[in-house]
This record gives C-alpha cells, structure tokens and sequence, in this order.
C-alpha cells in the first residue's frame, strides 16, 4: 500500500509535472528531490540561501506527512560545482542534522539540475510510525 503525501498548498506544481512530494510505505516515507525555490517556483540566487530553501521545502513535505528531520534515515544530495559549494550546503545541513546520530548520507556531483540556476536537489527517505 502507498499513500501519496503533498504539503497543502503545492499539490498543483507536483501535478503539473506528474509525481508525488513524497510517498508513504512499509513503514518509510520517500521524499522526492527538494530544491531551493521560493513560492513562486524561481530558483534562489544566493548558495547559502538557496541550501536553506532546500531543506525548509524538504521540512514542509515531511510536516505533510507528520515527521520531521529527525526521522530521516537516509538523504541524498545532488550538487552543481560540487566542490565550489560544498561548505557552504555543509553548514546548512549541519544547522539541520546538528547531532548524532546523523543520517546516512550521499552526496553526488552532477551538471546540472532542471532550473539552470539551482545549485543542489535533496531527496530524503524517512522512517514513519
């Protein structure tokens, strides 16, 4: 069994694209990629701006699903100039995932995202009750 999870007032940009914020099963809630975009859907300029966006639209979609940060299990980071940010998207997931124990994690460098301008994709599965 699946139960689709969307945050309340973004359900349209997901349908739009055809796919889900996150899906609930077997226990686990697997979150699609979060960027950061403001709330019209345009790509922030600033890095360190643009990685809290990131992470407060991941918090959103698992508030939707009533969990929090401290579920995730496992993140998955994908990064534009990889190397040219990395510390800067580090402190935003440290402010984040503060103390152990952390979450696996992985990161991955890639060309490009869908939006030129977007820096870093985060993508979260999280245990659920």
């Amino acid at each position: 069994m699946r139960d689709v999870i969307f945050p309340s007032d973004k359900q349209a940009t997901y349908e739009a694209y055809g796919y889900s914020a996150a899906v609930r099963s077997g226990g686990f809630l697997f979150v699609s990629g979060q960027v950061g975009v403001d709330a019209a859907g345009g790509a922030i300029k600033d890095p360190a701006s643009q990685f809290q966006m990131a992470f407060a639209n991941l918090h959103d979609v698992l508030g939707a699903a009533g969990c929090g940060f401290d579920d995730i299990v496992d993140i998955t980071s994908f990064h534009v100039n990889m190397h040219e940010h990395f510390d800067t998207f580090a402190v935003s997931k440290q402010s984040v995932f503060p103390n152990p124990p952390f979450p696996n994690w992985t990161a991955i460098g890639v060309v490009s995202l869908a939006d030129p301008d977007l820096l870093v994709e985060i993508k979260a599965v999280a245990k659920v009750e």
